[in-house]
């Protein structure tokens, strides 16, 4: 039942989609829906739920303990973009509808992205560490939070960019763009090489 809400919300967005329509797909009555979900709002919020822990628990599951920093991060983000290249349905509910729709929805994605955000900051400060970064223990916190929210963003826009563009990208393509982009400049920090703004 809900393979078949996923596939109706991410085709026809959670305002056009019916009850009718899911029951339909899941070969059930209607009743039956209403049954085990008593609205439209619980079924996308289940919805919701199952398509970020499957999100979370991909990405945690991809990374490797005790490898080297950067491959715990490239190993992270290819978990991510493998993922929603595999679930498109699934993304396009988390990335393109909950967060659109309004509340409640958008609440249970942001606790889903501020686990997401948490995890890679771990991930960040523990390359810092291991780089052996030398600055001030507070702008160090400060600036890990910011990457990790940062790379977050950087990650779902990527992914969103790569739904639209299903067949020409591939989720190990995503990944290398992004840890291309990003490990250049958290190398260069945590080697103390800094950029900073001309006078």
């Amino acid at each position: 039942m809900l393979d078949a809400a996923v596939a109706t919300f991410a085709r026809r967005g959670y305002r056009a989609a019916s009850m009718d329509e899911i029951a339909e797909a899941a070969g059930v009555s209607k009743p039956l829906v209403y049954l085990y979900l008593n609205s439209k709002d619980d079924l996308f919020t289940a919805c919701i739920r199952r398509e970020a822990e499957a999100l979370k628990a991909a990405v945690r599951a991809a990374v490797e303990p005790g490898a080297a920093a950067d491959r715990q991060l490239w190993s992270g983000l290819l978990g991510f973009f493998e993922h929603t290249e595999a679930h498109p349905d699934g993304w396009t509910v988390l990335y393109s509808q909950a967060r659109t729709v309004g509340e409640p929805f958008a609440a249970e994605v942001a606790v889903m992205r501020a686990e997401i955000v948490a995890f890679v900051t771990e991930l960040i400060a523990a390359a810092a560490r291991d780089g052996g970064a030398s600055c001030d223990e507070a702008l160090a916190d400060r600036e890990v939070a910011g990457l990790a929210h940062a790379l977050v963003g950087a990650a779902e826009s990527l992914a969103g960019w790569g739904a639209a563009h299903r067949g020409g990208v591939s989720g190990k393509e995503s990944a290398a763009t992004l840890m291309n982009f990003a490990w250049a400049g958290l190398s260069n920090l945590m080697a103390g090489r800094r950029w900073v703004p001309g006078p």
